[in-house]
């Protein structure tokens, strides 16, 4: 992810707007048509400005207890109609928690929580992470 890890910085992810932009750039030279977005922790930052400003353009999105909920109101949540599956797993007691409190305003939500797993869930229980997102793939059809 630009300006993260070992990844020189840039400045033009610095806000949200420049990572809405980014990421908008990305699916577009993907050639991506209502894509389903999965974002894991730290891509929050970027995954979180990208629904509320265009989520119309995805099919779906599943945020795995991700960074920054907190940063935007229930009234914004509350706009965006995008079919979402809310996943954790039920040993992340920070970041999974807090994500489902503020992300449970988004009108067309489900939530999974992986029992025994921690917040890479999909790490711990890659059998379990499969199916729910597998059950949610279904249920966008």
């Amino acid at each position: 992810m630009p300006g993260y890890g070992n990844s020189p910085p840039v400045e033009t992810v610095a806000t949200a707007q420049g990572r809405v932009a980014f990421l908008d750039h990305v699916l577009q030279r993907l050639g991506t048509r209502r894509p389903i977005l999965i974002s894991p922790s730290m891509s929050g930052r970027f995954a979180l400005p990208f629904l509320l400003a265009r989520g119309g353009q995805l099919a779906g999105f599943v945020p795995i207890a991700p960074v920054g909920t907190k940063d935007y109101t229930a009234e914004q949540y509350r706009r965006v109609q995008t079919p979402t599956l809310i996943l954790y797993g039920d040993r992340d007691a920070t970041l999974g928690p807090q994500a489902l409190q503020n992300l449970q305003h988004l009108p067309k939500h489900r939530v999974a929580v992986l029992s025994d797993a921690g917040h890479a869930c999909y790490l711990d229980k890659p059998d379990d992470f499969h199916g729910a997102l597998l059950g949610f793939l279904h249920h966008l059809k």
